[in-house]
């Protein structure tokens, strides 16, 4: 490996980990474009590193926030099925593959949300849902992300944060602790997936963006468990904006 392909790795790592530990963003939104353009990786090959790059960050994150009891591990499982059987279904249905403009858009779109609309919602809003509305809303909303991800192929982190909160009314921490929680799963399929048809990746460049981008998720999820709600809102818009404008960029 060289200084450059390490740089770029810890680079990407620090991006993608913050967003994961933070905002519930999928590593693979910022660890591929970053392969594909710096190191011109051919993309399935950088969307695989990108995947395996999620798996541990998002374990690692999603049980921080299950140790701070910010997470909603029953209906996450129920939501989660939902989108891996729709993600089949979307994926059979589309016949184009898009450039991954959607998932960059979104990315800056929900980073501009939550500075001009904080998400301030408490915990006791969903728990005065009854729970039949709970599952009924996860398997509806499951069904939702699952399909769009599948037909468009990207935007699974940011649509998770953002009907968690938005259409299930989630506070932010549960939010993205049980977004990471789902896209734990979520991603050790694709990363699956992307192996085994696309062959044995690089393995230095994927370790390296493995080990970083777990070091930096872990940490971000640590300061975001002890962060007050308003402030957590605010850097998590910030550092949304910041990556959805680098990637539209690049």
């Amino acid at each position: 490996m060289t200084i450059t392909e390490l740089i770029v790795c810890i680079v990407a790592g620090l991006g993608a980990g913050l967003g994961t530990g933070l905002a519930g963003l999928s590593a693979a939104a910022v660890v591929s474009p970053m392969l594909i353009t710096f190191l011109h990786m051919p993309a399935y090959q950088a969307i695989g590193i990108a995947l395996a790059s999620d798996v541990l960050a998002s374990g690692v994150s999603a049980w921080t926030y299950k140790k701070n009891k910010n997470i909603d591990i029953r209906h996450g499982v129920i939501m989660l099925i939902s989108v891996l059987i729709f993600t089949l279904v979307g994926s059979f249905v589309s016949s184009l593959v898009p450039k991954g403009g959607f998932s960059k858009g979104m990315t800056l779109l929900v980073g501009l949300k939550f500075m001009i609309r904080p998400i301030m919602t408490t915990k006791e809003v969903q728990a005065n849902k009854s729970e039949e509305q709970k599952i009924r809303q996860s398997i509806l909303c499951g069904v939702l992300i699952g399909f769009i991800c599948g037909f468009v192929g990207a935007g699974g982190g940011m649509m998770l944060l953002l009907v968690l909160t938005s259409v299930l009314g989630y506070e932010l921490k549960t939010a993205v602790g049980t977004s990471v929680f789902i896209m734990t799963f979520t991603a050790l399929t694709g990363a699956v997936s992307h192996f085994y048809i696309g062959g044995k990746p690089n393995l230095p460049i994927m370790i390296a963006c493995v080990i970083s981008t777990l070091v930096f998720a872990q940490l971000g999820a640590k300061w975001a468990n002890s962060a007050n709600v308003k402030m957590l809102n605010r850097v998590t818009g910030i550092l949304l904006c910041v990556l959805g404008m680098v990637m539209l960029f690049f």
